[in-house]
């Protein structure tokens, strides 16, 4: 907590010594009884003097009885004051100053009462001319007072206050109203001078006391450092040269300290370059800066001692003798070398990946911002390309990150093989990488490089005897006419890299100025999608699942849609992936599957629903009790529910994914393994997992109607597959009856596609369970 004597200026309760707690002023009290110290003498003489001079106004007017009474009184008074005072220790700081402080505002107000007797003497009302000439003496005392006790002004009050008052009245009473009232303005400022003269003297005296205070501590520091200290002290005088060398210093710079002195500071740091003048630019700094005599702070410069470079700290501060004459520099030094070359360490990291030793996204943006200004500067072109791996999380998911940041160094390296002159290439993190291009000739010259990235990025790598595959999505923009600042040249080449990856990969797309309005509808749509469920815009349809050998019903696939009021009928395939981007799909998931499992229980007890389920919400740890609390709920038996789920599940965290399948197979629901064949196969997904159902994709089923050879040796493995492993198998997608009797033949268990039915709200789906003579009257 700050003291409050330290404030600027001391509050007048604080100096007029009427704190509450004695520590408030204990700090400041023997500053103000300083100033009295010596001063009794005087203070005698004075009181003396001015009671003699006010005796012999007094004796023509009144009996000299009266006035050598008085005269008497006033002297005892001085003596017995003098006294008093030269047995006191004023000013000590060793004593709390509190029965000093309190003996000066008595004998001031005892004083006060001895003045204000004089008015009075001739009778009332006096005469004026009486009051005026022991108002004049009365205003002696009160300016001697005010100049001996500025320091304690409660004391000059209690003087003040009493005798004015008392002028004041008498000139009232004497018919001077006008004279009076000067007399009580004159006293009130003489107080109020008091005050602030106080306040001035104290707050001058605290300063002195901490000044001499830092003084001794930095000459403590200065003796100490000297002795205990890495560092060294070093003095030049006003024409820059050496002085007082210290046996530090002279260590320090190689040399005896007799060799040193009165040699140039610069000629010592630079060694052999003194001859030649050929100085680093810090040194030009260095010498500037003491030829102006500035001062400056942790300068570092190179210096040469004995053929070694080094490098050292400098600080100093010009000297000034006390007519403000320069005398030269005065400063510390420190080597500084360890520190310098760890620091450039440190600035390699912050600009360069640690992985691939490529420049990293802070050195690419100060790559970029050149190519723009010159660009700009030259009305030329620059190109910055965003490069995508295609594939690559399940390579590092897979076979695990040591394997991942292995490949990612064999792609730098075929990337940096890559670059030329006026080329800069660089790791934005993750798989992500960027290839700067100064001076670019042509859009079409920046496509070129592109495709030559992918051609080379594609090519087979062998990481611990693994054969990986990988490819790569590149955006690029244009500079400047694709964006004039590095901020939006790099936010168009990012939107040109989520246009490829849109195409599948292992694709070049350009940014294209229509890019921008698909971000905004991606932002609308997002917009809108936080509040759909709110606003229940969604709505469950229901594909039909039959037996493939007699076409007999056996179930149903739940297949959510969506109808905006801004955006009408969106399509799953836009706005499932926005669901995942943006953390929405476990709400809206579990809207899926509560609705799902409450509309089967409208169904007859031998239909089951399957809903799809995202990777995302199989890496929600509550998932399991919201399945549960949807089957209790709706009281579905868990054997009628079939979640479905892709690959990609198993790609996101290691086995969270599998142990969460695993509770859900507990409970007795079924689970289906979709688009089997069409993304990263494993057979270890279904030797982990007990699946009911694998679906082949409608890619293979169009592919096997029309006799690929490919496809229907795919679709027969996996029938086969499955019938081994006690599975089923769901063909999707089957739309003409060509397909529907090629699935049958190579023995797919169950059919849904368009041939048997396409998704249809939850209220088409109870009329086909209607009998006829209800649905007749439901009709009409």
């Amino acid at each position: 907590m700050t003291d409050p004597t330290l404030a600027d200026d001391i509050p007048v309760r604080t100096l007029m010594g009427l704190g509450t707690n004695d520590m408030e002023i204990g700090n400041i009290r023997q500053l103000q009884l300083a100033p009295l110290r010596g001063k009794g003498a005087l203070r005698l003489w004075m009181s003396v003097g001015m009671a003699f001079v006010a005796t012999l106004t007094m004796v023509p007017q009144i009996s000299p009885a009266i006035a050598g009474g008085w005269l008497v009184v006033a002297l005892a008074f001085s003596l017995w004051s003098y006294r008093a005072f030269s047995n006191l220790i004023l000013g000590d700081p060793k004593l709390s100053g509190i029965s000093e402080f309190r003996i000066c505002h008595r004998h001031a107000f005892y004083s006060a009462m001895l003045w204000t007797t004089p008015f009075w003497l001739r009778g009332i009302p006096p005469p004026v001319d009486h009051v005026l000439s022991i108002w004049a003496i009365s205003l002696l005392m009160m300016l001697t007072l005010a100049i001996v006790a500025h320091s304690i002004p409660l004391a000059c009050a209690l003087f003040i206050v009493p005798v004015s008052l008392s002028a004041g009245a008498a000139l009232a009473l004497a018919g001077a109203p006008q004279l009076g009232a000067v007399a009580l303005v004159a006293g009130f400022l003489m107080c109020a001078f008091c005050v602030r003269f106080g306040q001035t003297y104290v707050r001058f005296r605290r300063a002195e006391v901490t000044l001499h205070e830092k003084t001794e501590t930095v000459s403590l520091l200065l003796r100490e450092f000297e002795e205990t200290s890495a560092d060294w002290l070093w003095q030049t005088d006003n024409s820059r040269r050496l002085v007082h060398i210290s046996p530090r210093f002279a260590h320090a710079l190689g040399a005896p300290a007799e060799t040193l002195e009165g040699m140039p500071l610069l000629q010592a740091l630079a060694g052999d370059a003194w001859e030649t003048g050929q100085f680093p630019k810090s040194l030009h700094d260095l010498a500037e800066r003491m030829k102006r005599r500035e001062s400056f702070s942790n300068l570092t410069v190179p210096v040469t001692i004995n053929g070694k470079a080094r490098w050292w700290e400098l600080s100093a501060s010009p000297r000034l003798d006390e007519s403000g004459k320069f005398l030269g520099f005065r400063g510390v030094g420190s080597d500084v070398t360890e520190q310098h070359s760890t620091a450039q360490q440190i600035s390699r990291m912050a600009r360069f990946d640690n992985l691939t030793g490529l420049p990293n996204r802070l050195s690419l943006t100060e790559d970029l911002s050149r190519a723009l200004e010159h660009a700009q500067r030259a009305k030329s072109r620059c190109a910055m390309l965003m490069i995508d791996l295609d594939r690559f999380k399940a390579v590092n998911d897979t076979l695990g990150h040591p394997t991942g940041d292995q490949l990612l160094a064999q792609v730098s390296a075929r990337l940096k093989g890559m670059m030329e002159q006026g080329m800069t290439c660089g790791r934005l993190g993750g798989d992500e990488f960027a290839v700067v291009i100064h001076n670019v000739a042509s859009a079409d010259a920046a496509e070129e490089l592109a495709q030559r990235i992918i051609a080379t990025i594609s090519r087979p790598y062998v990481v611990d005897n693994h054969q990986l595959f990988v490819g790569a999505s590149i955006g690029y923009a244009i500079g400047p006419q694709d964006g004039a600042t590095v901020e939006t040249l790099t936010r168009n080449a990012d939107l040109a890299l989520y246009k490829s990856k849109d195409k599948g990969g292992n694709v070049v797309a350009a940014y294209v100025a229509s890019l921008h309005a698909q971000a905004e509808e991606r932002r609308v749509m997002e917009q809108e999608l936080r509040g759909a469920l709110d606003r229940k815009e969604f709505e469950l349809y229901y594909q039909p699942v039959v037996t493939a050998a007699d076409g007999t019903l056996n179930g149903f696939e739940a297949l959510i849609r969506w109808t905006n009021p801004k955006l009408g009928n969106v399509s799953p395939g836009r706005f499932i992936p926005l669901a995942e981007d943006s953390r929405l799909i476990s709400p809206i998931g579990e809207w899926v599957l509560r609705n799902a499992c409450a509309e089967a229980m409208k169904w007859p007890s031998n239909l089951k629903v399957a809903i799809n389920v995202s990777a995302e919400q199989l890496t929600d740890p509550a998932f399991a009790s919201v399945v549960v609390s949807a089957l209790a709920q709706s009281g579905l038996p868990p054997q009628r529910l079939e979640i479905e789920v892709t690959e990609s599940v198993f790609l996101r965290d290691g086995g969270g994914a599998a142990q969460l399948l695993d509770q859900l197979l507990a409970l007795g629901i079924r689970l289906s393994l979709d688009d089997f064949g069409t993304g990263y196969s494993s057979l270890g997904y279904l030797r982990k997992t007990h699946f009911s159902t694998i679906k082949v994709d409608r890619s293979f089923v169009v592919g096997a109607a029309k006799g690929s050879i490919e496809s229907i040796a795919i679709i027969r493995a996996v029938v086969a597959l499955a019938d081994s492993l006690g599975m089923s198998t769901t063909a999707e997608g089957a739309e003409t009856e060509v397909e529907v009797d090629t699935l049958r033949a190579l023995g797919c268990s169950n059919i849904q596609g368009y041939y048997y039915g396409r998704p249809m709200p939850a209220g088409d789906v109870l009329a086909l369970f209607r009998p006829p003579e209800n649905a007749a009257t439901a009709a009409a």
